[in-house]
C-alpha cells in the first residue's frame, strides 16, 4: 500500500521559486568582475532573470540532457544561469578554471558541452583552447555590452545583450527528479579528471542535509559569503542551501585576497563564510598585519583539506569566530561530514576541545560511513584503528559520467573515498591521510596530515607539507617541507623540537627543507604528487 501524499518532485527550480516567494527582497550582492564594484539584486530578480535565461536557452536549441559549460566566478549572473540551465532540464557543467588549459579542453570535449558561458577573466583562456572545443556552438561572456571585448570566439555575445532578447514568460521544464542537473569533474589528482553527474534529487537532498543546525545551520537571518567557488561541487551546497533558507548571499567575484574578503565581511555584515585553508591563511595574515577585527562574522567553515589546529585557534581565540571543520569530495556533492559538537562533548574545553575540533566530524542523515581494511573487512570505531573510508547515500556517486560500465562501488554499495582514517565511538571521523599519501614506515602508518597540522603551529611557519621519502631500513620516512612566514627563517632543529611531544617520537620527520611555495591542486589541496617529483632525488641525512 502506498501513502496518500502528493507527488512533488524534488526539482532545483523549486528552491529559487521558494526564495523568490518567501524571501524575494533578500539581497544578493556581487563583486563585479569588470571593475570590482558591488552589484545588488534580490532573490525575486534572480528568479526572474533565471526564467528569462531558460527561455533564451530554449531559443538556442538547448534541451533536456544537453550540457552547458561555465568558466565563471561566484557572481549573481553565474547563479542566474545556474538555475536557468537546470530549469530547461539541461545540465550545468561548472568547469574549474584553475586546471591546466589542456585539462579544461579535455573536460569540455569529454562532456560534449554545447555552449560556454564565461567571465571576462577567462576570454583569453577560451581563445587559446577554442580550436579543441568542437562541440561548443556559441560563447556568451558574462558581462554587458559596454565591457564586451573584441574576441575571436564563435558567436560571442555579451550576456546582458543575449538575455535582453528574452523575458520571464516561461514555465520550468517538467523533468524527473532523478534527471541529471549538474556536472562537475574531479581535479584529476589520481588519474585523469572524472565527471560526477548530479541529479535534481541528489542536490536538493544534499542542500536540505547541509542546511540543518548541526551542519551549516543556515537561516534567513544569516548573511553568507561563499568564498568556495561554484565550480567546487556546488559551492559546498551554498548555491542551493542559501536560497533555500533565504540567507543573504554575498558573492566575491574574482577577488579572493585577504583585503578584499575583509572588506566584504565587514561592509555586508557576513555571519558565515566557507573556503579552503589557503584562503584563510591570506585573511589571517591580513588581519594580523592590519590589527583588524571581525565585527559580525560568527562562523567559518573550512574544508577541502585538513584545517590546521593553529588556524582554528587563531580564529576562535583572537577573533571570536567559531570554526567548523568539514570533509567531503566531488563524488559526495560534496559535504560528507561536519564537526559540530554533540551533547556528550559539550563539556570539553581547552586542548580537549581542539583535539575534537581538528577531526572531520560526523555525517548528516543521508550519509553512511564504513571503515574497512584493504581486504574489505570492517574495522572497529574505536578512534584508533585506521581503515579505508567508504560512504553511501542519495548524494553519493554510483558511477562516473560516460564511464558507467566501470564499477566504483563495493559489494554493499559503498564508494571507496581513497581516504584513510579512524572513527571514534561517538561517530567522529578523523582523516589521517589519502591512501596514496600515508607514509609507511617499518610496517606502521604515519599520517602526513597530522604532522602538517602540528608543524603549522610553529610561530615561524606559514604552510607545511609532509611526504614520504625512501629509507634503506624503514621503507619510508617523513620529510617536512616548510614555507616560512615573511621575514622568518625557522631552523630545522627548532621546528622538529617544537613537534616533539605533540606526536609519537618515531613519527617526527627525519629532516626539514624550506621552500618559497608549496604546489596546490586546482581545488586548493597540497599537491603531493608534485612535491614527490620535486624531491625525487632527495636523500635523507645519514
Amino acid at each position: 500500500m502506498l501513502g496518500l501524499m502528493q507527488d512533488w518532485p524534488l526539482l532545483l527550480h523549486r528552491i529559487i521559486d521558494h526564495a523568490a516567494i518567501q524571501h524575494g527582497g533578500r539581497e544578493v550582492v556581487s563583486r563585479a568582475v569588470e571593475d570590482g564594484g558591488l552589484r545588488r539584486t534580490t532573490y525575486a530578480r534572480i528568479r526572474e532573470r533565471a526564467l528569462a535565461c531558460a527561455k533564451r536557452l530554449t531559443r538556442e536549441g538547448v534541451k533536456a540532457g544537453d550540457r552547458v559549460a561555465t568558466l565563471a566566478w561566484n557572481t549573481e549572473r553565474h547563479l542566474e544561469l545556474w538555475y536557468g540551465v537546470s530549469g530547461v532540464g539541461a545540465i550545468t557543467h561548472t568547469v574549474n578554471p584553475r586546471l591546466f588549459p589542456e585539462q579544461i579542453a579535455w573536460i569540455i570535449d569529454h562532456a560534449q558541452d554545447r555552449m560556454l558561458f564565461l567571465d571576462l577573466t577567462f576570454v583569453p583562456l577560451a581563445e587559446r583552447i577554442a580550436a579543441r572545443l568542437p562541440s561548443i556552438e556559441r560563447y556568451v561572456v558574462l558581462t554587458d555590452t559596454a565591457h564586451m571585448p573584441e574576441t575571436s570566439l564563435k558567436g560571442a555575445v555579451a550576456f546582458e545583450e543575449w538575455l535582453a532578447e528574452s523575458d520571464a514568460d516561461f514555465v520550468w521544464a517538467a523533468v524527473d527528479e532523478n534527471a541529471a542537473a549538474g556536472l562537475c569533474y574531479t581535479s584529476g589528482t589520481t588519474g585523469g579528471p572524472k565527471g560526477v553527474l548530479y541529479s535534481h534529487r541528489s542536490n536538493v537532498l544534499h542542500a536540505l542535509a547541509c542546511a540543518t543546525p548541526d551542519f551549516l545551520g543556515l537561516s534567513s537571518r544569516d548573511t553568507v559569503l561563499p568564498v568556495v567557488p561554484l565550480f567546487h561541487a556546488n559551492s559546498w551546497s551554498l548555491a542551493y542551501s542559501a536560497p533555500m533558507t533565504g540567507a543573504k548571499l554575498v558573492m566575491p567575484g574574482a577577488k579572493l585576497d585577504g583585503p578584499s574578503l575583509l572588506e566584504l565581511l565587514e561592509s555586508e555584515g557576513v555571519t558565515l563564510t566557507a573556503a579552503v585553508p589557503t584562503v584563510w591563511l591570506g585573511l589571517l595574515q591580513h588581519l594580523e598585519t592590519k590589527g583588524a577585527s571581525l565585527s559580525t562574522l560568527k562562523r567559518v567553515v573550512i574544508g577541502g583539506s585538513a584545517c590546521p589546529r593553529a588556524m582554528t585557534e587563531a580564529f576562535e581565540t583572537k577573533y571570536g569566530v567559531t570554526v567548523s571543520h568539514a570533509w567531503g569530495m566531488t563524488e559526495m556533492s560534496p559535504i560528507g561530514s561536519f564537526c559540530s559538537i554533540k551533547p556528550a562533548y559539550a563539556h570539553l574545553e581547552g586542548d580537549a576541545l581542539y583535539d575534537l575540533k581538528v577531526k572531520q566530524g560526523h555525517p548528516p542523515f543521508t550519509v553512511e560511513f564504513r571503515l574497512t581494511d584493504d581486504a574489505g573487512v570492517d574495522q572497529p570505531w574505536d578512534g584508533a584503528t585506521q581503515g579505508r573510508l567508504k560512504v553511501r547515500g542519495p548524494s553519493v556517486a554510483s558511477a562516473y559520467f560516460r564511464r558507467e560500465d566501470e564499477p566504483i562501488l563495493d559489494d554493499r554499495g559503498f564508494f571507496d573515498t581513497g581516504d584513510v582514517g579512524t572513527i571514534d565511538p561517538g561517530g567522529y571521523l578523523q582523516i589521517t591521510d589519502r591512501s596514496k599519501d600515508v607514509i609507511k614506515s617499518g610496517g606502521e602508518w604515519i599520517s602526513s596530515i597530522e604532522l602538517e597540522n602540528v608543524a603549522v603551529g610553529h610561530p615561524d611557519v606559514l604552510e607545511a607539507a609532509v611526504i614520504g621519502v625512501p629509507h634503506p631500513k624503514w621503507d619510508e620516512r617523513p620529510l617536512l617541507v616548510i614555507v616560512p612566514k615573511p621575514g622568518r627563517t625557522p631552523a630545522r632543529e627548532a621546528v622538529l623540537a617544537f613537534m616533539s611531544g605533540k606526536v609519537a617520537k618515531w613519527q617526527i620527520p627525519d629532516d626539514m627543507v624550506l621552500v618559497e611555495a608549496i604546489p596546490h591542486t586546482a581545488t586548493g589541496k597540497i599537491q603531493k604528487t608534485a612535491l614527490r617529483e620535486m624531491f625525487r632525488d632527495y636523500r635523507l641525512p645519514a
